[in-house]
């Protein structure tokens, strides 16, 4: 049988240069990739991912930032298999952190839909659904953005928190991050993990510059018997009381850690 090949002149020059801007693009396409691989202007790299969309080639998942249409998805809102490629795209710079990131270091077996960023924009909507996907966002300050890791997703490098940074984040707010009790889980499957470090945690937790999360972390790992993570804890301890969970009611004190907990909370010997 006699194989026809397709002559290149028969498709059609702005599906041609499609092809090429997602060869050599990830899975979200930007002006300046069209600019780059057509060696086009802004403006013209502009209006050419317009019509694409308009065509049906492109879907729009952000401003300036536009994914290939797969021919079963031109019907639906959802686009991406993986969320996570629209984070560099859509707020970088940024990070995937909370509990999206303790779910991927095995931290926790618990679901949560809404994948967290963290992000030195500033945010004025902070739940915003991008294609089928939830995003909470939360912002940080730029000199907070350290403790990350890259991954690749496909073809899209994703920086996301590393083990360390993680728990850091979940107990600087625990009522973010699931409450109390997720973070308590949390960190006894931290505390078992073969890459445990407890300098780079004391480290990162003094970097972030929050009180609470030694006081929070030493009072949780002592309850643990982990008595030299809770000594170095207690070396770093700020004055004042904080809470263990801001969202819940806090009125026993326990003053070793500085710290108020829910009355109802197990295992402690503490004073109102």
């Amino acid at each position: 049988m006699q194989t026809t090949r397709l002559d290149p002149g028969a498709i059609p020059r702005g599906r041609r240069n499609l092809a090429a801007v997602l060869r050599h693009s990830n899975e979200i396409v930007r002006v300046d990739d069209v600019v780059s691989v057509l060696d086009v202007t802004r403006s013209a790299a502009t209006k050419l991912l317009s019509r694409w969309t308009r065509q049906g080639w492109l879907r729009r998942v952000g401003p300036g930032a536009y994914a290939a249409a797969q021919l079963d998805s031109l019907d639906s809102e959802r686009v991406l298999d993986d969320p996570w490629v629209l984070v560099p795209a859509l707020y970088e710079p940024a990070y995937i952190g909370g509990w999206t990131a303790a779910e991927h270091w095995d931290l926790t077996e618990q679901l949560f839909r809404p994948v967290v960023v963290m992000t030195t924009r500033h945010v004025h909507v902070k739940h915003q659904m991008r294609h089928g996907t939830p995003f909470l966002l939360r912002h940080i300050h730029s000199r907070k953005f350290f403790g990350t890791k890259a991954v690749w997703r496909n073809r899209t490098r994703v920086l996301v928190s590393d083990v360390h940074r993680t728990l850091v984040d979940l107990l600087d707010d625990p009522s973010a991050n699931g409450g109390a009790q997720h973070v308590d889980d949390c960190l006894a499957a931290y505390l078992s993990r073969p890459d445990r470090d407890d300098t780079v945690l004391i480290d990162y937790a003094e970097i972030l510059d929050n009180g609470a999360v030694l006081k929070r972390l030493g009072f949780l790992v002592e309850r643990r018997g982990d008595s030299r993570l809770a000594d170095a804890c207690r070396a770093g301890l700020t004055q004042g009381y904080a809470k263990l969970d801001s969202s819940l009611p806090c009125p026993v004190a326990v003053h070793q850690w500085r710290l108020r907990i829910p009355s109802n909370w197990p295992g402690t010997q503490a004073t109102p």
